[in-house]
């Protein structure tokens, strides 16, 4: 297919880089029988991320959320190597959580990653920050009834759906001095309004600050639409996966098939 492909141009370019992790004929193959180079989207995308991996401005602060620490196991790995501090949010910090003894209630937790976690919070002794307080509710909607506290141990029948404005203050303290500054990942459930504060406020600190911004994946990019701060974001990836492993810092196939010059 790439073969056929490639009979239909003198030159490719490739400007997919939310494809650019896979070897697909249509971005991997088809570069082995053409001059293959990158678009304007694609070099941005590498000019950012890559920089952020191979010489950011320090402090280098990384935000991480979302729901399990599964997914993003190589990427706080790699982080917490290159970064100054690691910020943590969203489901994932549940697991955390469970993994230094908490009591967590009904919140989501990647059972399967505790092991992992404990292994993360050793190796990020002096880097990796988790929330000092969240929102929890005794249900997973909207109107549930909820209430800020301090980390500890979470009631049964409830569960942690934010971080909370302590927190908040303190990634903002961190983030104001950045001077690079990448996020992947919400702080909470923000698809509910009552429970968006934590992934706003972190918005917040992120468009107000002087660093060069970074943020990658499908639900950060939407909670900074949604807070209307996008155009205060340095760079805003197009590739949620793309740029995971970019950031884990594996070779993407659709790059690496690309003439360097």
């Amino acid at each position: 297919m790439a073969k056929q492909l490639a009979a239909l141009a003198d030159v490719y370019v490739n400007d997919a880089f939310g494809s650019a992790h896979r070897a697909h004929a249509s971005t991997e193959g088809v570069a082995h029988y053409l001059p293959a180079v990158a678009g304007f989207l694609m070099e941005k995308e590498i000019k950012y991320l890559g920089q952020a991996i191979s010489d950011p401005k320090r402090p280098f602060i990384a935000i991480l959320g979302g729901a399990k620490i599964g997914d993003k196991i190589g990427v706080i790995r790699n982080l917490l190597k290159q970064a100054d501090l690691v910020l943590i949010g969203g489901g994932m910090a549940n697991t955390f959580f469970k993994a230094q003894g908490y009591p967590v209630g009904d919140s989501l937790v990647d059972d399967e990653a505790l092991d992992t976690a404990r292994e993360l919070l050793q190796e990020g002794s002096t880097r990796l920050r988790l929330p000092v307080d969240v929102v929890i509710a005794d249900r997973f909607e909207d109107d549930a009834q909820s209430k800020v506290m301090e980390m500890g141990p979470v009631p049964d029948g409830w569960r942690i759906l934010d971080i909370g404005p302590e927190s908040v203050s303190a990634y903002a303290k961190a983030i104001h001095g950045a001077g690079t500054v990448v996020w992947n990942g919400p702080m909470g459930v923000f698809e509910l309004p009552n429970f968006a504060k934590g992934t706003f406020g972190v918005a917040k600190a992120v468009a107000e600050s002087n660093a060069v911004s970074i943020v990658g994946g499908g639900d950060s990019v939407s909670a900074i639409n949604q807070s209307g701060l996008s155009a205060k974001i340095t760079h805003i990836s197009t590739g949620g996966g793309a740029s995971l492993e970019m950031l884990e810092g594996l070779t993407l196939p659709g790059v690496a098939a690309l003439l360097d010059k």
